[in-house]
Parts: structure tokens; sequence; C-alpha cells
């Protein structure tokens, strides 16, 4: 079932990817009472990352803005996995991104603003939200960019 959410991200002539399978030992994402909390999301499409290595070196800062929405994305299948149905997000609390960095690289916040544009164009006033933006040495497979998210639902 697609609802409004769904035909949002339609019109921005994007899909909503399946989720991702989880690379270790945990679930994409679990419900806790009414907040829904993804695990870190990778760039993954199709089940590969396109783009490997570190933001400021071998990955503009423009690359990996685009690899958040990515992120974003898989996080929102994510959220749509035990969710149901997307227009069931009340609002989304909080965002965490990781950004693999070079030594001097410093746009951790404007990498992710790529997620968090994403999550404005889709939810609107839904979508604004609590973030961290933080520099890493390393992510899971070379990533440049990891992306979680915790929202709060509406009552099913």
């Amino acid at each position: 079932m697609s609802g409004a959410v769904e035909a949002r991200i339609a019109e921005l002539g994007l899909t909503l990817p399946e989720v991702v399978p989880p690379l270790a030992s945990y679930q994409p994402a679990v419900q806790s009472g009414v907040y829904v909390y993804t695990a870190g999301q990778l760039p993954m499409v199709e089940g590969k990352l396109a783009v490997t290595g570190k933001v400021g070196a071998e990955v503009t800062p423009e690359e990996a803005k685009d690899l958040a929405r990515t992120c974003a994305l898989n996080a929102l299948a994510a959220v749509k996995s035990v969710a149901g149905d997307l227009d069931r997000i009340a609002r989304v609390v909080k965002v965490v991104g990781f950004v693999a960095s070079a030594p001097d690289f410093t746009g951790q916040p404007g990498v992710i603003n790529g997620a968090s544009e994403l999550l404005g164009e889709v939810l609107g006033d839904k979508g604004v939200h609590a973030r961290s933006a933080v520099g890493v040495a390393v992510l899971p497979l070379d990533a440049p960019v990891e992306v979680e998210f915790q929202v709060e639902l509406t009552e099913a």
C-alpha cells in the first residue's frame, strides 16, 4: 500500500527501495511504543555501494550529499518495514549522520543536509528534526556516509 508520503517520493522522481538486509546481527528498524529507531543505513542501491572512500579525498562533498539522500530513502524503507505505512510518521525526531572523512574535511553538516533536505521535501514540517553530523575515520564497507533516524508514529 502506498499513501501520500510514497506518492510524494514518486513526485520527486525517487523510488522507495526494498529494505537493505542487515550486514550483521541486528534489525533494519525496531519499534518501541510510538517510536521507530532505524539501524544506520548505508547508501546501498540494489545491494551495492556505488561509491566508497573518504569524503574530502576520494568522494566529493556533493557526491556525499547525494549519498546521504540515498541513506535517508533506505531509512524510510526501514521505517515502513515496521510501521506498515509511511503516512503514520507523526514527525522525524532525530537524525544522526556519520561521514567517513579525510583528516582535514570539516563539512559534515553539509553532507548530512542531503538526508535532512530529503526529509523536508518528502514530509514537510513532519520532517523537521534534531540532528548530529559526525566525522569518523571509517564506516562499514568503506561507505562514505551512514544515516540513522528516530521517528514518532501516529497510532495505527
